[in-house]
């Protein structure tokens, strides 16, 4: 067929890449300093992070069958996905609390940071073929002492580790992404009605069954939802409580959160105020001093 080009396509196009470009920004403004030492093994990465690395797994298995059978667009279409539905839109946007407040020691922290060393690696050699000069440019940023010969388009594929695939934590996951959705919308809702500015000055309490319970009930919700309390209730939800028509028996309710904003990571904390020389920044924060830049 004839290529197709107008001012529209462009536009996507331009769309497409910025995508692209500020997931690698992202990644290469938390990996200031990194240091191999900092790594932290699978088996003792929060689920959240086992679950970015089985979505690694994933894509690197397209990845082949796409080289195999030719099929590169359909591929570059998954690429795109994956950077702008699972990682902008969900990974990093949980994970940028931990990295911009933690302790620079932080288990969470250093988890999320290993998770970003593995994806900048594995991202610069998969964009390589489709956004040559980018990827090169990301590579030689986070490695300005490598030799004019050890550019990206030198290197192999990364070999991804049969470990990181857990199919049933995906699944598990998929729920409470569905689930985050629903809250998300329970959020929003405040917002347009003006009882809340921003997320983190929710409070949220969940309604739902045992099925869900089992699920969230390990997770740090606070931060998955990014509010500043997350309740759970056995209780029968009210009338004026927020409902999804696709999933009739979770129910949301969100009030404003009590306390005071901690200045530096936002949340709404009753603790915020008690410290008398610090007053304006939580417990956590006064004890996380700023990451090395």
């Amino acid at each position: 067929e004839d290529l197709r080009i107008g001012n529209d396509i462009i536009k996507q196009q331009v769309d497409i890449y910025r995508r692209l470009r500020n997931t690698l920004r992202y990644i290469l403004g938390n990996l200031g300093k990194f240091k191999p030492s900092e790594r932290v093994p699978f088996e003792s990465m929060p689920e959240l992070e086992q679950l970015i690395l089985h979505r690694v797994w994933e894509m690197d298995k397209a990845l082949r069958t796409a080289c195999d059978n030719f099929e590169f667009h359909t591929y570059f279409f998954e690429l795109h996905n994956f950077c702008t539905v699972d990682l902008s839109a969900f990974y990093f946007d949980i994970r940028k609390d931990s990295l911009y407040c933690d302790t620079t020691d932080s288990a969470c922290r250093r988890a999320a940071r290993t998770v970003l060393d593995t994806l900048f690696n594995c991202l610069t050699s998969w964009f390589a073929p489709f956004i040559c000069f980018t990827a090169e440019e990301a590579w030689l940023a986070r490695y300005p002492t490598l030799k004019s010969t050890d550019s990206i388009h030198l290197q192999t594929f990364p070999i991804i580790s049969s470990e990181w695939q857990n199919d049933s934590l995906a699944s598990n996951w998929e729920t409470v992404r569905q689930l985050r959705k629903i809250v998300t919308s329970a959020i929003e809702e405040k917002r347009t009605s003006k009882l809340i500015g921003s997320s983190l000055q929710a409070k949220i309490t969940i309604f739902t069954k045992k099925e869900y319970k089992n699920i969230l009930s390990k997770l740090d919700l606070a931060e998955i939802f990014i509010t500043s309390r997350v309740a759970m209730s056995e209780e029968e939800a009210p009338e004026s409580a927020y409902r999804s028509p696709d999933l009739s028996d979770f129910a949301v309710i969100v009030e404003k959160a009590p306390g005071l904003k901690c200045e530096r990571c936002w949340k709404v904390l009753e603790e915020v105020g008690k410290d008398t020389e610090y007053s304006d920044i939580c417990c956590r924060c006064l004890e996380s001093p700023p990451a090395p830049a």
